[in-house]
């Protein structure tokens, strides 16, 4: 087994094998970009382990790495994400250069990070960049989320979606995208996506009056907190069998590590963020995107492990 013996599931790498399928890289049209793991919440779900003691926070001279690199491709999609990237002193100055390198920028945001008075001129600069805000908020049910993710965090959740529906986000015809992100509160997968956006958007317009633009409904990734409660509460063998069960083929088309190369907080290159956080780097070498002359080569294979079994389960990840 790659993380844990068992006789309950195979490996992803054997489910490859067995279903006669590779995992290789189509041609890179997304670049994402992890501005660090400081946070201000501890989420129990966080794949990075990211927090308020985190230290790893993208630099300057990186910000501008980075900046440098994605000026000399094409890319259709600039990600940016973290820990949350709110608390990057350097996220503006991304925002601001990156924004005119590309179609479309997405902001990965906890929401309550947006709520505190001084990110009112970040709200304004996504605006005025026509930034997705692609927003968690896990559920519905305040006592769901508040253990998930920490104390008082669901009405400041609430709070954040209704300004930024003031500012245009999420509003049908403004042009400016506020999709959410749901995910279950345990060891279980997640419901049907088209249900969920229903119950979604009847529930939080008519207790809120809130609108949003998509909503994607996701597996936990079994990798750090979640992977070490999945351990302690013996959970872990389970999960991984019902993820492996759920093995869709079909999903192994779309799974963004196929398009993506992944920048972490000190600028080195992985094939997606959840091989960042177990330090599985591109092609198999650490490569610094300081020294990265070209994108991947389309038909290079990607590094996998079992957590691949999260984007590959039903419908899939993106």
């Amino acid at each position: 087994m790659t993380e844990n013996n068992s006789d309950k599931f195979e490996t992803f790498h054997q489910t490859l094998v067995n279903n006669k399928l590779d995992l290789v890289r189509g041609e890179t049209s997304i670049l994402q970009i992890n501005v660090g793991y400081l946070c201000n919440l501890a989420c129990k779900h966080c794949h990075l382990e990211a927090g308020p003691a985190r230290k790893e926070i993208m630099s300057r001279q990186t910000a501008e790495q980075v900046v440098d690199f994605a000026s000399r491709h094409s890319f259709k999609i600039i990600d940016i994400t973290g820990g949350a990237p709110e608390m990057n002193p350097n996220l503006a100055f991304l925002i601001e250069k990156l924004a005119p390198l590309a179609p479309k920028m997405m902001l990965r945001s906890n929401l309550v990070a947006m709520h505190a008075d001084q990110q009112a001129h970040l709200v304004e600069i996504l605006k005025k960049n026509r930034v997705e805000i692609v927003a968690s908020f896990p559920a519905l049910n305040e006592a769901q989320m508040e253990m998930q993710r920490g104390s008082g965090v669901f009405q400041e959740s609430v709070e954040v979606l209704q300004m930024l529906n003031e500012q245009g986000f999420g509003i049908p015809g403004t042009g400016l995208e506020l999709s959410l992100v749901v995910n279950p509160g345990g060891a279980f997968m997640p419901t049907d996506q088209a249900q969920q956006e229903k119950r979604f958007r009847e529930v939080l317009q008519k207790k809120w009056n809130i609108e949003f633009s998509h909503l994607y409904s996701f597996a936990n990734v079994p990798l750090g907190r979640f992977k070490k409660w999945l351990d302690a509460s013996g959970n872990y063998v389970d999960y991984m069998t019902k993820l492996a069960q759920a093995f869709n083929p079909c999903a192994l088309e779309g799974v963004m590590c196929r398009n993506l190369i992944s920048v972490s907080w000190d600028g080195f290159l992985y094939d997606c963020d959840f091989n960042q956080a177990l330090s599985l780097p591109l092609a198999g070498n650490k490569q610094h995107i300081s020294r990265m002359d070209a994108l991947p080569e389309p038909g290079q294979p990607i590094a996998v492990s079992d957590h691949c079994f999260s984007c590959t389960a039903g419908s899939g990840f993106t």
